[in-house]
């Protein structure tokens, strides 16, 4: 049976470690040199893949050990058996003997156990390690250029070890512990070489190691970048190896889960080593982290590293006997590329910025500074095209007086030094096949070849072709073939639907084609020339609807060639220009990304003049476009300069102050200019003016004439000074930095994504002059420990929105008292409260003072308390008295419960005998991806959006009160005087978020997803049973006046009623997409926006429930079909059936989400969990849906430990883990 086969129907074991086994042995040199190699000058001890020909009864036993322990597959002892490692031992030439000698050893070996067992197949993997050297690095930092070994010397040695591993039976290749993606594409490289020489194809396996917690290999490409690109090798499994223990190993596992199309493998250290260099995680130990692994779906083949033996591995066999494996996840189709960091072209990317400035026959500085060796000064314009957003960078070395092979050789290597331009793609530009070739032969990361064409015929096109595929990059194809260039439409979709065909038939991935039709140069007064862009244009729309899969780009400077030095016309033409042709399909374009002038600021009469060229609308269209260029030469900008406000008449001081306050920073540049003449030093500017300012807006937030807005707002204009200023700052080798009145360390809890109210916290204090340090989401306690240690702050603040949160927050507070801290340490987040803190964080931490902070307007007043010497013990023993009370208080006030069995026998009633459910119209699951923005818009509550911003929520009804000024006047006169300013406030708000959300539409910047299902249901008492799984509910207890206690299994026909029944399930996400604009604003310290787009994809996710909601009722299930109901009436819930969302009151266990995670298979649309069942992106929910007309809303109050252990018996989970979730409602 193939392997393949089996790992459809069982996961696999690898074995453990050899290293590891041989040690056992305590071998003598002597015994490494054996009777042959007795005489070699070199010592051997520690040479163990030449104990395969000294020692092969060792290594045969050591086989054999773990063949009994239950492995599937062993290892060859190969590890180091290459002719680079080997040379250290004087024993480069004994490659194809040690490789052989070991290959027959365990292929003997294992062929022994399939014999006794064929039931049970043995494979034989053959280790490749990755050398003792790296491709991607230099050894040598004062030469970065310079590289130890390249990719040739790697792809022989690598040729010579697989050709012998291959020679001599191995069923797999097993690529592993990669540190350097570039040395396993060179091993790739080699595997297919060796399989064109025999004729047949040897599966791979490749398995990379990680370099730190930081979850990148050691030449610093992410697990997304590193899968990229190596992808194209169609391989059997990727994995992770060495690095960790097992539970170090898990988070990074999942995350390679999430993205990998391939079988998945993983086999860790016996943890980390200790102070002797010993692994000390025992099998026991080991098993029960593997066993989460198992559970998890992570794995289809799991072994172990360093430190494991066969021990470990038995006690893996045991766990995967019954194991259901996982297969592979089905990745939707898009392009992936990827220099440290992956790049995907996903549908939200409506254009890619190639930047176009590294390129000797298009810059003449770039092509002076290569010239004059100055590749620091050339690095640099790669470095700024990054930074001006260009994605992709694009290399070109062709010149007659340049070295091409060589200039390229050392430009991408020293780039690849530079991890902030080395973490986007390269594309390698020439027409040169061995200077592209020198370029594929430097990168580790997936790069786009441009270009190949048909010029020379068939055969040498598919020849590059597939030297392109073997590299693992995509490539431009150029429309060109035998008889030229193509100038006319018919010319281009000829060349390219011949050039499509060619490649797809020969296996290469439609997605990582991209034509370039040809932009030409247009204006130029021939009439030939005049239809060159409209061509263009049709043929990228031909190409996008009878190509698929292709992508297109284009040199879009070619364009305006006419018009060499007049950067206004030549940037306004190439902007009107991709405006059209990005519509039309274009997907890319090699551009300057820094050009300023935008679309949307090009005056009309100029984008007709623009488009009158473009389009040969008009015959004089050239002539008029001439004539304008004449009378602007050397325009840079088209705008009228803005009018003079009033208030810059005002002192230097208070014009900085005013612009703090009223968030403007338009003229911040120059006030600081002038500030640094009037200042004896920099940092005197930030102490002066710029903290009155921010003293200001602290003064007026706390006495509630300032509004959170207006504070993010001055947040960034501060940004903005202080990031002018910081040069000077440091020239004058300041402090760095204003005097700070405090420094605060803030983090969201482990398992917690949830991280809005705690940026609201920290842009509140940061305004108050309060330095913090921010270690944002998900935060482990061991790093909030290390942080406190490390940075010595003044007070810790932890958040958290799920219950989950709540326990870790008091492990956090059990840390600190631990570590002996005395700090103080706030608390706060949606699921906390005081009665919380005060019975189970304030106990945990008696050293400091614990303080529950209900919101941001809170916190300056609490900190100011906690930091001021005259306040702080008054303050803290003020706390310490009221917590002791609310926990005396709190043992009388016990909510009165009725036992379990009698909440149940008071179950809701429903009369089943009179009801027959609709059957649904779709029955299954349904995935819904890129839902328009534009259509879940008007099913926002904006109530909810106002609330979260600590207004108001009756500014609501903003959204149905008009746009123009006279309806927004007439909207602000309905409230109370005192109300009005905050109306405005609110009014300015509404505005900002309607702005951005255009910018989602128009932008295609964010998408929402979505997956829900329609299922035949049954109840048996308090469990719910829907597609083979049972969903066990929580009931009510609290003793009520009505004696009913309700659960949600009440809505769903019981088994016994004999009535079909129906439950839907839903997850939605509104988070998918965002992230490069949501980094954008952050990278900006634009918090406001940050903030802004956080809360407004919060409010996405509930109306695009909402949307969905209404969509089941009247379509999918369509027991609602004849409503005609207001988005409004939906609103107010005056429809028939609820979708209570996991988390909410009626469903308050957490974990409640991976029931739905796995029954939904929300992983499809971009949805994942935390260990805590968080759902990420944030921005998402999940529940359920009931039909029946008395369904209604509940709130599960406290229930007895009673129902918490017969609800853990139903889960089928321990009751202290259940505990962890259902904190809050414990009747404690």
């Amino acid at each position: 049976m193939e392997i393949k086969e089996i790992l459809n129907s069982r996961i696999l074991i690898l074995d453990g470690a050899m290293g590891t086994m041989i040690q056992r042995y305590k071998l003598t040199e002597e015994e490494y040199r054996g009777e042959r190699f007795k005489d070699t000058a070199k010592l051997q001890k520690g040479n163990n893949d030449l104990l395969s020909i000294t020692q092969p009864e060792i290594i045969e036993e050591i086989h054999r050990s773990y063949l009994a322990a239950g492995a599937d597959i062993i290892e060859t002892n190969t590890f180091n058996a290459n002719a680079i490692s080997m040379d250290d031992y004087g024993m480069a030439h004994r490659v194809r003997e040690i490789n052989a000698a070991a290959a027959q050893i365990a292929r003997k070996a294992a062929d022994e156990f399939t014999a006794k067992n064929p039931d049970k197949p043995r494979f034989v993997a053959g280790s490749i390690g990755p050398t003792n050297k790296t491709a991607s690095m230099s050894p040598d930092v004062e030469n970065p250029m310079y590289r130890a070994v390249t990719f040739d010397d790697l792809q022989g040695v690598y040729f010579e070890q697989i050709d012998a591993l291959v020679e001599n039976g191995v069923d797999i290749l097993l690529i592993e512990t990669i540190f350097d993606t570039l040395n396993a594409k060179a091993a790739l490289f080699a595997a297919g070489e060796v399989a064109k020489k025999r004729g047949e194809k040897t599966p791979v396996s490749l398995s990379a190691t990680l370099s730190d917690k930081a979850g990148r290999t050691l030449s610093g490409q992410t697990i997304e970048a590193f899968l990229t690109s190596v992808s194209h090798a169609n391989l059997l499994s990727v994995g992770l190896n060495c690095s960790f223990g097992a539970s170090d190993m898990k988070p990074y596992l999942k995350q390679l889960r999430r993205v990998s199309p391939f079988y998945l493998s993983a086999y860790p250290n016996a943890g980390l080593p200790n102070q002797l260099g010993e692994y000390d995680e025992t099998p026991e130990k080991m098993a029960s982290q593997i066993r989460e692994f198992i559970d998890e779906g992570l794995v289809n083949i799991i072994g172990g590293c360093c430190g494991t033996t066969p021990e470990h591995i038995a006690r893996y066999a045991g766990i995967v006997a019954d194991a259901v494996p996982p297969a592979p996840v089905e990745q939707p189709e898009l392009m992936h590329l990827s220099g440290l960091e992956e790049f995907v072209l996903s549908p939200e990317i409506n254009f890619v910025n190639i930047g176009e400035r590294c390129n000797v026959a298009g810059s003449r500085r770039f092509l002076r500074l290569i010239q004059e060796k100055n590749y620091e000064e050339a690095l640099h314009i790669a470095r700024q095209q990054v930074e001006d957003g260009a994605q992709v960078i694009d290399i070109n070395m062709d010149d007659g007086l340049l070295d091409g092979v060589q200039e390229m050789t050392r430009f991408l290597n020293l780039l690849a030094s530079d991890p902030d331009i080395s973490r986007v793609p390269v594309m390698i530009d020439s027409s040169k096949w061995e200077v592209i070739e020198a370029g594929l032969k430097c990168m580790q990361g997936k790069c786009i070849v441009n270009s190949i064409s048909l010029k020379n015929g068939e055969a040498e096109f598919l020849e590059q072709a597939e030297k392109v595929k073997s590299y693992g990059a995509a490539v431009v194809v150029m429309a060109f073939d035998e008889t030229g260039q193509a100038d006319t439409y018919g010319r281009r979709i000829e060349i390219c639907g011949r050039a499509y065909g060619l490649l797809v038939g020969n296996g290469f991935n439609p997605q990582d084609i991209i034509f370039d039709p040809n932009v030409l140069a247009i204006a130029t007064g021939m009439e030939e020339h005049r239809n060159y862009a409209v061509d263009y244009m049709e043929a990228v729309k031909w190409i996008k609807s009878n190509l698929p899969g292709a992508k297109v780009s284009g040199g879009v400077s070619n364009l305006s060639f006419s018009f060499r030095g007049n950067n206004y016309v030549r940037e306004a033409m190439h902007s009107v220009f991709l405006y059209h042709a990005i519509q039309a399909g274009m997907d890319m374009g090699i551009v300057n990304p820094a050009e300023s002038v935008l679309y949307e600021d090009i005056p009309s009469d100029v984008k007709e003049l623009m488009e009158d060229i473009i389009f040969n609308r008009r015959e004089d269209a050239t002539e008029r476009i001439m004539e304008y260029a004449q009378s602007i030469k050397n325009k840079t900008s088209g705008e009228p300069k803005e009018k003079v406000l009033e208030w810059r008449s005002l002192s230097l001081d208070e014009r900085l102050s005013h612009a703090l306050v009223k968030g403007i920073s338009d003229f911040m540049d120059e006030d600081i200019a002038e500030a640094l003449t009037v200042y004896p030093r920099a940092v005197d500017i930030i102490d002066k003016p710029l903290m009155k300012g921010m003293n200001v807006v602290g003064d007026l937030f706390g006495s509630g004439k300032m509004f959170l807005p207006q504070v993010v707002k001055a947040a960034r204009t501060m940004k903005r000074a202080v990031s002018i200023l910081q040069p000077v700052i440091e020239a004058e080798k300041s402090s760095g930095g204003a005097r700070k009145a405090g420094k605060i360390v803030l983090a969201t809890v482990k398992g917690d994504v949830h991280d809005i109210g705690k940026n609201i916290v920290s842009i509140v204090l940061s305004c108050n002059n309060y330095e913090i340090v921010d270690l944002g989401v998900m935060v482990p306690p061991e790093k909030i420990i290390e942080t406190v240690i490390r940075e010595q702050p003044d007070i810790v603040g932890l958040s958290g929105l799920i219950t989950p949160s709540l326990e870790e927050m008091a492990i956090v507070a059990a840390e600190m008292e631990k570590a002996g801290f005395r700090m103080p340490l706030l608390i706060g987040g949606a699921t906390t409260s005081k009665l919380h803190t005060a019975l189970k964080i304030e106990p945990k931490y008696s050293r400091g003072a614990v303080v529950y902070v209900k919101d941001a307007s809170q916190s300056p007043g609490v900190v100011a308390n906690l930091l001021n010497p005259q306040t702080t013990a008054d303050y803290a023993e003020q706390m310490r008295k009221e917590y002791a009370l609310l926990r005396e208080n709190s043992t009388d006030k016990k909510a009165d419960l009725v036992p379990l069995s009698e909440a149940r026998e008071n179950a809701y009633k429903i009369e089943w005998h009179n009801f027959s459910a609709e059957t649904p119209r779709l029955m299954g699951r349904k995935v819904m991806k890129n839902i328009p923005v534009e259509d879940i818009i008007p099913y926002i509550d904006w109530k909810f959006f106002f609330h979260g911003w600590n207004l108001s929520a009756k500014f609501g009804s903003i959204a149905h009160s008009g746009s123009t000024p006279e309806e927004r006047d007439k909207w602000i006169a309905k409230f109370k005087d005192d109300e009005r300013e905050r109306a405005r406030e609110a009014a300015k708000l509404y505005d900002d978020a309607y702005d951005l959300l255009h910018k989602l539409v128009n932008d295609k910047a964010g998408y929402i997803n979505a997956v829900f299902g329609l299922y035949e249901a049954y109840s048996e008492n308090d469990d719910i049973v829907a597609e083979g799984i049972r969903i066990p509910m929580l009931r009510q207890q609290k003793k009520n006046d009505k004696n009913e206690y309700l659960c949600l299994s009440d809505f769903i026909a019981p088994k016994s009623s004999g009535k079909k029944d129906y439950i839907g399930a839903f997850a939605v996400t509104a988070g998918d997409g965002a992230d490069d604009l949501l980094q954008v604003y952050e990278d900006e310290g634009d918090e406001y926006s940050a903030l802004l787009m956080k809360s407004l994809l919060e409010r996405l996710a509930e109306a695009a429930t909402e949307w969905l909601h209404h969509m089941i009722r009247k379509e999918y299930w369509g027991f609602a079909a004849d409503e005609n109901l207001s988005v409004a009436d939906m609103l107010a819930v005056r429809y028939r059936s609820i979708r209570p969302a996991v988390g909410y009151p009626s469903i308050p266990d957490q974990t409640m989400s991976f029931v739905l995670h796995d029954m939904l298979q929300s992983g499809e649309v971009g949805i994942s969990l935390t260990e805590n069942g968080m759902m990420v992106p944030a921005a998402s929910v999940s529940g359920f849906l009931f039909a029946h007309p008395q369904s209604k809303y509940f709130v599960i109050g406290p229930v007895s430990e009673e129902q918490l252990q017969d609800y853990a018996v139903r889960r089928d989970t321990k009751a202290e883990e259940i505990r962890r979730f259902l904190f809050a409602n414990l009747n404690q």
